[in-house]
């Protein structure tokens, strides 16, 4: 009951607010250029785009529940932490296994259609963890097996929100619209869990569930009410060949062109060793900080807060380039080398809203870039590739994050990380200054 108490409250008494009224507070006080036009300008132009951000904010927020009832529930089964690691093992393992192959089958199905039948399959999903949890019988060999299960659906869901992006508002607004799904994203990630904390202290963890299986029906009823006629038309691959032979079409097509090669490499160091930080934001509350729970979840919040306003400001820029990318990768570097020094709790927010900033200006600039290099009929497949490093990079990367932290502290694993995020920066920039000016296939 306490710690989801703590997941509600703000531990920086006497305010006690909300995290939600908090989030609306730093919102209202943001800088008037935000609510400008530029920053929303693919929710005003398109109109599937916006029954698809609104779906996806009620969608997102119910996911964001689960997850919290879901180590809740885990934990009060087991009361063992490695448990819950399991339980991350059965969220993101199939996506390790068969991620690469999702972006294959993307490349040759309506995405639209796709979409629907993922979000039903999630739907069914929630609701069959809510009916067992009311029953009182759920046990933790069930929450993993539909974790695993969550997880295979993921396997096309992740490739296919991706890719489908591009076909709602087009080139020249995917910049604009991906920051704009960053910021939704990151407004879900702070308010849902606080939500869930609620829920759990107040009705129960069945109720987290049900929410979200009745969310799913926000976005199967926005992509049903879409005009298939205003989608930009993307261009499918051809006569399917074979997976492995169409796999290595798009690895041969990311290698080929330095653009996305270089951006990819960039990704795989930072999301191996840099993206990993928040699992030590527990350590750093606790022993660095030495305090609870409360200020674990503000911390947390302030990353999140950070993480809105860059994606915002990303919306607002509404472009993605080289040297865009190579400032947000290297602020990020920075902000971590500068975390590794903070030893009281002011600094530390300040440098977590900072490095929130940088990190999605680097997450959606790197997504644009991606997406904006690669023709249609090879985007599933590229972005899966993308997907697959950002996503699967989790587990080694924890690895290396844990070792580091065990031998050295948090001050050694956030120096690692912002060092070499600093290194990639610094390669890019060698890179781009070198490539600037060569043919696109070179």
């Amino acid at each position: 009951m306490q710690l989801a108490r703590a997941l509600i409250w703000n531990p920086c008494s006497p305010y006690n607010f909300f995290y939600p009224v908090f989030i609306m507070e730093m919102m209202m006080q943001f800088p008037a250029f935000v609510r400008e036009a530029r920053t929303f300008a693919s929710l005003r132009a398109h109109r599937n785009y916006r029954l698809y951000a609104i779906g996806q904010g009620i969608s997102q927020t119910g996911t964001w529940l689960q997850n919290a009832a879901q180590a809740w529930v885990v934990l009060q089964l087991t009361h063992s932490a490695a448990a819950l690691g399991v339980l991350g093992f059965w969220t993101f393992g199939p996506y390790v296994v068969l991620g690469l192959f999702g972006g294959v089958a993307i490349d040759h199905v309506d995405r639209r259609l796709t979409l629907i039948g993922t979000q039903s399959a999630y739907l069914l999903l929630a609701l069959a963890l809510a009916v067992l949890t009311w029953s009182g019988s759920i046990t933790v060999w069930q929450l993993d097996f539909f974790a695993g299960l969550a997880g295979v659906v993921q396997v096309l869901d992740a490739p296919v929100r991706h890719s489908f992006v591009v076909q709602m508002v087009g080139k020249e607004d995917l910049p604009n619209a991906v920051a704009l799904n960053s910021a939704l994203f990151n407004v879900t990630r702070i308010i849902g869990p606080a939500i869930a904390g609620l829920l759990i202290a107040g009705v129960g963890a069945q109720w987290c569930f049900a929410l979200n299986a009745f969310s799913f029906l926000a976005v199967i009823v926005a992509l049903a009410m879409m005009h298939p006629s205003e989608l930009f038309p993307v261009a499918r691959a051809g006569k399917h060949v074979s997976v492995l032979r169409e796999l290595v079409e798009g690895f041969h097509f990311a290698w080929r062109m330095p653009l996305v090669r270089m951006a990819l490499l960039l990704l795989l160091v930072i999301a191996t060793l840099g993206i990993n930080f928040s699992l030590l934001l527990p350590v750093l509350a606790a022993q660095i900080l030495h305090a609870g729970a409360q200020v674990y979840g503000f911390i947390t919040a302030c990353f999140g807060i950070g993480a809105l306003l860059g994606a915002l400001l990303t919306a607002t820029l509404a472009r993605a380039n080289w040297p865009l990318l190579l400032t947000s990768a290297g602020g990020f570097g920075i902000a971590l080398l500068l975390l590794a020094l903070q030893r009281t709790l002011p600094t530390v927010i300040l440098t977590l809203v900072v490095m929130g900033v940088f990190f999605t200006l680097y997450t959606a600039t790197s997504n644009s870039l991606v997406q904006l290099a690669t023709p249609g009929h090879l985007q599933g497949r590229v972005m899966g590739l993308y997907n697959y490093i950002f996503f699967g990079t989790g587990v080694p990367g924890a690895l290396i994050t844990g070792w580091l932290s065990q031998i050295g502290g948090t001050t050694l694993a956030f120096a690692v990380a912002g060092g070499a995020a600093v290194l990639m920066t610094f390669i890019g920039l060698a890179w781009h200054l070198a490539y600037r000016h060569a043919p696109a296939g070179a």
